[in-house]
């Protein structure tokens, strides 16, 4: 995820301001201006052990004359002892002090977000600097948030103490315009046995009298500026990518961990190889991965901030390390526009999360997450909740994310296919180049992509960005004849018919022809009408017709169609939890209490929470928790809804065919549940108590698989079973 400041619009702002404050802003901060910022000039003194920061920030401006005011952003709970205005010659001169200027403090709309209102004296040079004192406490210990899959982020403005420091723009640790792109130059100190690691690059440390101070410099225009500090163990090394770049790469881990650096290094260096022929030279001089106190997964312009609990898991995947790095060219690079939709996460998923397994000719995988994209989207967002690419800001639920980052990823591989692999990636780097250091949004994308394939994209863009939903399309009529080929060869005549239920919508579908003797892959470009037909002569007779079996086309999806997993229980609105087990103290109760505490109030709660079989609501999914000697509790259940594809026993489970045995071993899979279309059955089983401590804080996050197969808590195999796919047997012209 790549983190940005807060940036709360005038507009919104200035409904909570009244009178001559409100003047006063309106005057301070035109909304056809660039924001005036130049450089910052930090100097900033750490005490973990009180939360406590100590700072001064010399801030560079270059604004029109007459203007009176300006409105800076400042975290509330710091005190700002004084601000002076200074000409730029004189700031970092042993000259006399600057004019101290008024200032006053207002409040917006968001609880966290208080405005500084500075006043500038008339006829005040375009060049000035004000220095800023302040001191105060940033604490706000992160918290786990309320959701089911707590694989998300820990929730934090920012926090010094022993445990570690973490400032981010978002924190308003120091004074900062609203939406202003600055330069940075801070020295921080720290108690000795800390290290900081800051954006852009280190340029030296000294360690006296018991604190180490060290200074970074970022030298191009940047969004923010974020600083962490922590006792670490650093390892680097000097990295050449095959273009000639060289790039610092470095980790910044706690003791426990630091065995795992080479691991990181390595993977670094795998991704910044790769990325920079697709994307042009990296923009930095250095990249870390950096070790958190909490649950994170964030990209900085120079380093990535992970959770202690993803570094010791080896987070070296492309979603996970991968995606961090792609961000210091989308996101830390190349900026979003605050006031247009956000354009970064999809990108950089599409690259990372997606392409990256076509790259390594995975193509397995590649289809593994063009599936999860498709599935993300129609499980988490209901025709009547969703929104425009275009609307999307940031991530706050699954809809969000299914919006913002899926079908915002998937746009750009339907782009891909719109204009060719040549134009695509030609319009990549373009863009990139183009916009490095500044911002940019969908109009930006849109410009470059059409001018680098010389083709008129308004309508696809309009389509896909600025237009919410996706098609739902379904085979119609398929049918064949038999017809007189140019040899004595056999031919047929295949006609097939596809319709459109919403949009409709401009788009090419694949298809698959299985004849017999052979298979055919063929596409139909769908108009803007409910039904397109499209004649193919093959060289064999069709037997049957799949639409896009291989997910290249973003649409909509019944439930049915989808496989089962545990996401499907989630998201259906009607469901139920079966405690098929007796000891209140199994690690199973933990599940059953976390889904209650997710749940509104009892009055209005969905989740029905029941101990009988013969207790389940008739309608909706059910999650099934058994343990120790119970499975024949559910056994009925099971079979009903799952076949012979499972088969629990006392000391095991038989899965797909395979045979599972022992104390440490553990299975979660779902079934379509019998006779409810849509639903689905869950269950968990462990053979032991044991089997399932591990893992039950961490169910939610194996959603997206039909089953899941452990033992000690550690995943031994993962699979998938089929939803209902789009499949039409030929129907034979007997005439022909």
């Amino acid at each position: 995820m790549n983190i940005r400041k807060r940036v709360v619009p005038l507009s919104f702002l200035t409904l909570f301001l009244t009178g001559a404050v409100e003047a006063q802003v309106a005057a301070a901060f035109p909304v056809d201006q660039e924001s005036p910022l130049l450089h910052h000039q930090l100097s900033v003194e750490l005490t973990p052990s009180t939360h406590e920061i100590t700072a001064t920030d010399q801030i560079e401006l270059e604004i029109e004359p007459n203007r009176s005011s300006l409105i800076f952003t400042l975290a509330p709970t710091l005190h700002i002892e004084s601000i002076k205005m200074e000409a730029p010659s004189t700031v970092g001169s042993e000259g006399p002090a600057g004019m101290t200027v008024p200032f006053s403090r207002v409040r917006s709309g968001e609880v966290s977000t208080h405005q500084v209102v500075v006043t500038l004296p008339k006829d005040h040079s375009r060049k000035l600097a004000l220095t800023w004192s302040y001191r105060g406490l940033i604490q706000d210990p992160p918290k786990e948030p309320r959701h089911l899959r707590f694989v998300t982020p820990s929730e934090t403005a920012g926090h010094i103490g022993e445990e570690g420091v973490y400032l981010s723009g978002e924190s308003q640790w120091y004074p900062d315009l609203l939406g202003s792109f600055g330069t940075y130059r801070m020295t921080a100190r720290v108690p000795q046995g800390w290290t900081v690691v800051a954006s852009g690059r280190k340029d030296g440390e000294v360690t006296s009298t018991g604190k180490v101070s060290s200074t970074w410099v970022v030298p191009d225009r940047s969004e923010a500026f974020t600083l962490v500090a922590n006792r670490f163990v650093t390892k680097s090394r000097v990295w050449h990518s095959s273009t000639g770049q060289r790039i610092d790469l470095q980790t910044y881990f706690f003791p426990d961990n630091a065995g795992l650096a080479d691991e990181y290094l390595d993977a670094t260096a795998q991704y910044l190889e790769a990325y920079i022929k697709i994307l042009g030279d990296y923009p930095f001089e250095a990249f870390a991965v950096v070790e958190n106190f909490f649950a994170s997964g964030l990209g900085m312009p120079s380093f990535t901030l992970l959770g202690s609990g993803s570094i010791k898991r080896h987070y070296v995947q492309p979603y996970a390390l991968g995606h961090e790095i792609v961000h210091s060219w989308i996101g830390n690079s190349v900026f979003n526009q605050d006031d247009s939709g956000n354009w970064v996460e999809g990108l950089t998923t599409y690259l990372a999360n997606y392409y990256w397994h076509e790259l390594v000719h995975d193509d397995r995988q590649a289809l593994e997450q063009r599936r999860m994209m498709l599935q993300g989207y129609n499980l988490y967002v209901r025709s009547e909740d969703d929104y425009a690419v275009s609307q999307f800001l940031r991530k706050h639920d699954e809809k969000d994310n299914a919006i913002g980052y899926q079908k915002s990823a998937f746009v750009f591989h339907l782009l891909r296919q719109e204009i060719g692999e040549e134009s695509f990636w030609r319009g990549l780097k373009t863009f990139v180049r183009e916009y490095r250091n500044q911002p940019a949004d969908w109009v930006a994308i849109e410009r470059v992509f059409s001018r680098e394939s010389s083709q008129t994209l308004r309508w696809f863009f309009g389509q896909w960005i600025e237009q919410s939903g996706a098609p739902v399309i379904s085979l119609g009529e398929v049918r064949a004849r038999r017809v007189n080929g140019d040899t004595s060869k056999e031919a047929w005549q295949l006609t097939v018919q596809i319709q459109q239920s919403e949009g409709p919508f401009r788009i090419t579908v694949p298809i698959r022809i299985i004849m017999k003797e052979s298979t055919e892959s063929r596409s139909i470009r769908l108009s803007l009408s409910q039904a397109s037909v499209a004649e193919f002569v093959l060289p064999d007779q069709p037997l049957r017709v799949e639409l896009d079996p291989d997910l290249m086309t973003f649409r909509r999806l019944a439930r049915r169609q989808l496989p089962p997993m545990l996401n499907g229980y989630v998201t259906d609105p009607r469901k139920a939890v079966l405690r098929a087990f007796s000891d209140p103290a199994s690690p199973l109760q933990q599940i059953v209490s976390r889904v209650a505490d997710h749940e509104l109030p009892e009055s209005k709660r969905t989740t029905a929470i029941v101990s009988e079989a013969s207790s389940l609501p008739q309608e909706g999914s059910v999650l099934v928790l058994t343990g120790a000697g119970q499975p024949q509790a559910v056994s009925k259940l099971v079979r009903d809804s799952c076949g012979d594809q499972v088969d629990l026993k006392e000391t095991g489970f038989q899965i797909d065919g395979h045979t599972y045995d022992g104390p440490k071993m553990a299975v979660l899979f779902s079934c379509p549940r019998a006779q409810v279309p849509g639903s689905v059955i869950t269950v968990l089983y462990g053979v032991t108590s044991g089997a399932v401590e591990k893992l039950s804080r961490f169910l939610f996050y194996y959603g997206w698989h039909s089953y899941v197969i452990f033992q000690d808590g550690t995943v031994m195999k993962r699979g998938l079973w089929q939803g209902t796919p789009d499949v039409k047997e030929v129907w034979v012209d007997a005439t022909s």
